[in-house]
């Protein structure tokens, strides 16, 4: 049964429940790109079957949007709207937290004190205070907000991704949208596909194409496989961490990926490095024999131009970029995958959605004020505004739309538990949390809508998850009338709500 509309979450029970983490160009190039070499036949069906099924809702005259890109920041576990960017330093103590608030370059506006970068930055931002839905689960609230739909799809199960589920705002304008990049598809995810680790590895509902088919996922770059415990504080394993607040030894590593495509195209999946590497070399050799040949059709020569082109190795070899580079971003995950993205970007990807930690890392019901402080917001300010400084030097941050969300805000009371967590934190709060816009014609420097004098409620301006999938749409310059047809053909919208009034 779906969930209604629009009802608020009831402020006491969030604020008392503790018990929810339980409930719920060169042949080498083909090596080093991991298992790039089984998806290079993988990614033929892809592009043939796409053809087959052209792109519905597009009007071919109508001229191109202003972004040509969207960068999906997506922050899993729900960044605190009230330690961040919506802060309320008037609030009592047990409202407003530790952290204090930061002017920026922006007069009027203000952000937390462990984002300086991001400060300086203000005159790109445009932060949305009153984005609200009705959800308090983690997977529910994934699938709300990764969706753009506020109602969950029929046959819904937070545990598990269904082939009746909401398509993805990935998926769909990975679907709609056409790549202007050479072999790689339109709807990428990086540096990997989100998994609950906590719970064995479910696989977080939300993120794929649903009723359009599998053949629509994105496609998923697995570049950084999970081991929870991963580089220098940027990707915290919170089944141990929150509790400690202490470091944990770096076993993580970030590499060329493993480009995984969606499931429905591969015919077995190989899961020991010894069979990978065996395809990888008989692949190599394959292509070594007919690269060259005319009998190759337009789908096989997109498949080597994967392999090939120097912007897509480019854009997936992140790790080894130049030093300075890498000290822009940060030798770290946040730093890796945005530069990943960026590259993605510059080479012609329409639709990047970059995952900033796994399932739950900015989950913070305890340790909140020093795991903020010392393992997420350094890595994440210092990434985010390398980004926007790339961006915008080389004048794609003018066609490019960076949105930073998580699937929900946290609540405005701080809480202890003592028996779990060593200091206090905040739970769940799909009622309000801040989403923050830059770029493609984005008014910086801009604060839209509000929230109550404790961060609880909008007060000003409400948003709805589908105002905010209808922001990135129609910055891609999609139509009102586009629409995308399930397996069986049937036409689906895309617009449900409309695109966030100030910002386009």
């Amino acid at each position: 049964m779906n969930e209604p509309e629009m009802p608020y979450p009831n402020y006491s029970d969030a604020t008392s429940d503790a018990s929810h983490p339980t409930r719920r160009k060169t042949r080498r190039s083909i090596l080093r790109a991991g298992a790039l070499g089984i998806g290079g036949l993988n990614l033929m069906s892809l592009n043939a079957l796409r053809a087959a099924d052209a792109p519905a809702g597009i009007d071919p005259s109508r001229p191109v949007g202003r972004a040509k890109s969207v960068l999906f920041i997506f922050l899993s576990g729900g960044l605190s709207q009230l330690d961040s960017f919506d802060m309320k330093p008037r609030a009592p103590a047990n409202i407003r937290g530790e952290f204090q608030p930061v002017a920026t370059r922006t007069p009027g506006m203000f952000v937390c004190e462990h984002l300086p970068q991001l400060a300086k930055q203000s005159h790109r931002l445009a932060l949305v205070r009153s984005l609200s839905h009705w959800s308090n689960e983690h997977n529910q609230a994934h699938t709300i907000m990764l969706t753009g739909r506020s109602q969950l799809p029929p046959a819904y199960d937070e545990k598990k991704p269904q082939p009746t589920d909401w398509p993805s705002i990935t998926s769909i304008a990975g679907r709609l949208v056409k790549s202007r990049s050479t072999g790689i598809p339109a709807g990428v995810v990086v540096p990997q596909r989100l998994l609950n680790m906590n719970q064995g590895g479910v696989v977080t509902p939300g993120q794929f194409a649903g009723q359009m088919g599998a053949r629509f996922d994105p496609w998923f770059v697995e570049a950084s496989p999970y081991r929870g415990n991963d580089v220098k504080g940027a990707y915290p394993d919170f089944a141990y961490r929150r509790r400690t607040e202490s470091a944990v030894e770096d076993h993580s590593q970030f590499q060329a990926p493993v480009l995984d495509l969606p499931e429905g195209l591969t015919n077995a999946r190989l899961t020991r490095r010894a069979e990978i590497l065996k395809v990888i070399e008989r692949q190599r050799r394959e292509l070594d024999r007919h690269a060259e040949s005319q009998r190759l059709d337009r789908f096989r020569q997109s498949a080597v131009s994967l392999l090939t082109d120097p912007k897509v190795q480019n854009a997936f070899d992140v790790v080894r970029a130049d030093a300075a580079t890498i000290d822009r971003y940060g030798q770290n995950l946040f730093g890796w995958t945005l530069l990943m993205a960026k590259r993605l970007v510059e080479a012609g990807v329409p639709m990047v959605q970059a995952n900033l930690g796994n399932y739950n890392t900015w989950d913070l019901h305890g340790g909140l004020f020093k795991i903020s402080r010392d393992f997420l917001y350094p890595p994440a300010d210092v990434a985010i505004a390398a980004l926007l400084d790339d961006l915008g030097e080389s004048g794609l941050l003018d066609e490019t739309l960076v949105v930073i969300a998580g699937e929900f805000g946290r609540t405005p009371k701080v809480f202890t538990l003592p028996r779990v967590y060593k200091t206090a934190g905040r739970d769940h709060w799909g009622a309000v949390q801040t989403a923050v816009f830059a770029g493609a014609g984005v008014p910086g420097g801009t604060i839209i809508g509000s929230s109550d004098k404790i961060g609880a409620y909008p007060a000003s301006a409400p948003q709805r998850p589908e105002d905010f999938a209808a922001t990135v749409y129609h910055a891609l310059g999609l139509r009102p009338t586009a629409h995308w047809p399930d397996i069986d053909g049937r036409p689906h919208y895309i617009f449900h709500g409309n695109p966030i009034a100030g910002l386009v």
